[in-house]
């Protein structure tokens, strides 16, 4: 079997290859067209007859019973739904295999999108009744009424969090910046813009004594600068050099986990995330910098490159006892690890 390229690397394959292989689709698809189903019994395929006419009269091929259902192997990693698996090729005219009626087809589960082949079993209800504030997505900080400052946040891992957050019970609260993405099922929405407006709702979120929420994943991309003035009309071109000046915004992970530790309070679990630059063991070490600095619990340590704009990603979980390195996870799969962390944290 050939190892799959890393990513950011590239695989050359044999000149003509591809033709090769499409040709021999081809030749397949022609032997077969006219072949008739093995396993299957002719009545079974009469259903395809061409209609006929007898006279004046149009007679129509006699509609014959539904083949019998056959072995439906369980798909591994997948539910056992018959709805679902029926929506798989079986043998003969649409595989071209040579199966048993009712079977799935050697080789389709792979041939096929992971959204049919691989449903996702029923999460754990372990976050039934918590209350969990999810920030997702960039803010954005306004020059004037047409140009801003921002960053690559796409919002796919905040709302993939909270979107497995409710499936597992949770009462959700997700404070989105700018993002064109479906609010999850059972989720409570509230849009934001820039990093203040964030803050606010944020706290009002969490409440002044940080009990309306019983865990918080800060997966916002809040920008770390913002102008020091915003004009209210566009800034025109000209032919000089424009100099912004930029103003810090506040750090809301550091303030809420400040706010927790001098109330002594043990909740809410607060995760964190570091988007970095440079190698795995620099990105680590950034990471636990921010578990110490933001008085967190956890800190999602990845790089920008994995992150941005991507349905998977790749990141290591660092908290006080150490490093979990995790592979490249899709997104839902890695929100359901941070989320396995959040209700250890809440229950102990």
């Amino acid at each position: 079997m050939r190892r799959p390229a890393p990513r950011g690397e590239f695989r050359s394959s044999p000149a003509g290859a591809e033709n090769r292989e499409s040709s021999s689709r081809g030749n397949e698809r022609q032997s077969t067209a006219g072949a008739p189903l093995s396993g299957q019994s002719t009545k079974f395929a009469a259903h395809r007859r061409a209609p006929r006419r007898t006279g004046a009269h149009l007679v129509l091929p006699r509609r014959l019973p539904a083949p019998p259902p056959g072995r439906l192997p369980p798909l591994p990693g997948s539910c056992t739904d018959a709805r679902l698996r029926r929506a798989l090729p079986r043998a003969g005219e649409v595989s071209g295999l040579d199966t048993p009626p009712g079977d799935l087809a050697p080789g389709a589960a792979s041939r096929y999108p992971r959204a049919v082949v691989d449903v996702r079993a029923p999460p754990p209800k372990n976050l039934d009744g918590l209350r969990v504030v999810v920030t997702a997505g960039p803010t954005v900080e306004d020059i004037d009424p047409v140009r801003f400052l921002g960053n690559r946040s796409t919002g796919k891992m905040g709302f993939a969090v909270a979107a497995r957050a409710a499936s597992r019970g949770a009462t959700v609260t997700l404070i989105a910046g700018p993002v064109a993405l479906a609010t999850p099922e059972g989720v409570r929405r509230l849009d934001v813009r820039g990093a203040l407006e964030m803050r606010r709702v944020l706290w009002a979120a969490l409440g002044s004594g940080l009990d309306g929420a019983d865990a918080l994943v800060m997966s916002a991309a809040v920008a770390d600068y913002r102008p020091a003035e915003t004009s209210p009309v566009k800034r025109k071109r000209t032919a000089e050099k424009l100099v912004l000046e930029l103003v810090p915004n506040p750090d809301l992970l550091a303030e809420v986990g400040a706010a927790r530790a001098a109330s002594g309070r043990r909740l809410p679990a607060l995760v964190g995330f570091a988007v970095e630059t440079g190698t795995d063991a620099e990105v680590v070490a950034y990471a636990r910098g921010k578990l110490a600095k933001k008085q967190v619990d956890l800190v999602v340590a990845n790089h920008a490159g994995d992150s941005f704009g991507r349905d998977d990603n790749r990141a290591a979980l660092v908290d006080a006892g150490g490093v979990e390195a995790l592979g490249v996870l899709p997104k839902p799969d890695l929100a359901d690890r941070i989320l396995d962390r959040v209700a250890v944290l809440c229950h102990r």
